[in-house]
């Protein structure tokens, strides 16, 4: 199971952060990602992190803007969002996957196996 949460009401400029709490089989998951997904469009890539390899993956759109980490401990990721705009309003979902082979299977989401429930992130102008 996958628990989102942190969404809520910003001004453009502001900041955020998104948690996500892997439980159960799930918490075993290497890979954990965000994905959002904006009124009248389709669900699209944010962000990924590969605990065991250390790697990062981002969309262009929020490189410089947003990071992504995890506390393993906690079975915890987190997406730290910086300098929000409008057109980051939508539903943020969390994801996971025990393994995703390619660097550019990271950003598909037919990839992640476990979805977690969305949060709503809004950023007024």
């Amino acid at each position: 199971q996958l628990q989102a949460s942190g969404g809520g009401l910003v001004q453009a400029g502001d900041s955020l952060r998104l948690s996500c709490t892997a439980s159960g089989r799930t918490s075993s998951s290497n890979i954990m990602g965000w994905f959002r997904q904006a009124p009248g469009k389709e669900r699209e890539f944010v962000a990924a992190i590969n605990w065991s390899a250390g790697t990062t993956y981002y969309a262009d759109f929020v490189k410089g803007r947003f990071t992504i980490s995890r506390e393993n401990d906690k079975n915890t990721v987190y997406l730290q969002m910086n300098s929000q705009k409008p057109e980051d309003t939508a539903v943020y979902y969390c994801a996971a996957a025990k393994q995703i082979i390619g660097s550019a299977n990271y950003y598909r989401m037919s990839r992640y196996t476990y979805w977690g429930q969305g949060t709503l992130v809004t950023v007024s102008s």
